[in-house]
């Protein structure tokens, strides 16, 4: 494991909040900060806890040294080190360690709901990756469409929200029609919400923010001046979660990059590196993230007072 060891995390209570301007319309209401967490989305994290509680959802023990307040909202994870695994373990198919790692996911997503984490955001397929061998790619897309219909009663059961996000143009009509059958059935979960960015970019993210912007501004119903970064992430596909920018970065197999994940929304995000394999990825070595994160400090650009 290789990670960043800092002091316990803080909230910067002292902020003023932004006022609001004639241009209010075009600003993200569901911004997680603006550069800083706030006073109110950290009160809101607890409130809906509690509004769970108060729905008879069982809060399950957090393991020993874990605080519940201090559980990042938004967790993203790059699942890597799928076909190394298979290779460590003699499977002459790659596609064994693809299994294995939808089995890992399977578990996060449990682990996800019970200890109270919001959004988990997922890396199951980077736009980059078309450029695999068409075998490869074939079963990839396969396994999605398989994990999406076995797991939709348990996203049901579990409270969990699925959307994906990507340049869908690429998956096939069958694919694209199923992940629209399941986003539509899990839309009023909200115990977690799962975003699988499948065929993602994080360059292709922010370049289509910026051409909606642009022509906004061609149309007339955005002005120059309007343009700042709340309004980028209004047009960032993971303006669909509640909380947008992650907390929490896990990154599996030791590798030391991002790889076009999410770039703009991982300005501030802590940074977690693995050793593990994805596929041997589980309870153990999330709560090692988890604690990591929790013992460090979230300055933002300032100081600790």
């Amino acid at each position: 494991m290789q990670s960043l060891n800092l002091p316990i995390p803080i909230y910067n209570y002292n902020l003023a909040p932004r006022k609001a301007d004639k241009h209010s319309l075009f600003r993200n209401t569901r911004d997680q900060t603006h550069r800083f967490p706030t006073l109110l989305l950290a009160a809101k994290h607890d409130l809906d806890l509690k509004e769970e509680e108060d729905k008879g959802v069982v809060a399950v023990p957090l393991p020993e040294g874990l605080l519940r307040e201090a559980m990042p909202r938004h967790v993203a994870v790059i699942m890597d080190g799928n076909a190394r695994w298979a290779r460590q373990r003699g499977f002459i198919a790659l596609s064994s360690g693809h299994e294995a790692g939808a089995r890992s996911l399977r578990e996060l997503v449990k682990l996800c709901c019970d200890w109270g984490v919001r959004v988990l955001t997922v890396f199951a397929f980077s736009y980059d990756n078309w450029i695999r061998p068409k075998v490869e790619v074939d079963f990839l897309m396969s396994l999605f469409e398989r994990m999406l219909k076995s797991e939709l009663d348990s996203f049901i059961r579990q409270g969990a929200r699925v959307s994906t996000i990507g340049d869908s143009s690429r998956l096939s009509e069958s694919l694209k029609k199923l992940i629209s059958d399941v986003e539509e059935k899990t839309k009023d979960n909200s115990r977690l919400h799962l975003i699988v960015a499948v065929s993602y970019s994080g360059k292709y993210d922010v370049t289509q923010a910026c051409k909606s912007i642009a022509q906004k501004v061609k149309d007339g119903t955005v002005q120059l001046e309007d343009i700042d970064e709340s309004l980028l992430e209004q047009e960032l596909e993971t303006n669909c979660a509640e909380y947008p920018c992650p907390d929490l970065l896990i990154r599996t197999s030791g590798e030391l990059r991002i790889s076009n994940f999410l770039l703009w929304q991982l300005a501030y995000t802590e940074l977690f590196f693995a050793e593990a394999l994805w596929p041997d990825f589980g309870k153990a070595e999330f709560v090692e993230a988890l604690t990591s994160y929790q013992q460090r400090q979230r300055r933002y650009g300032g100081r600790r007072s």
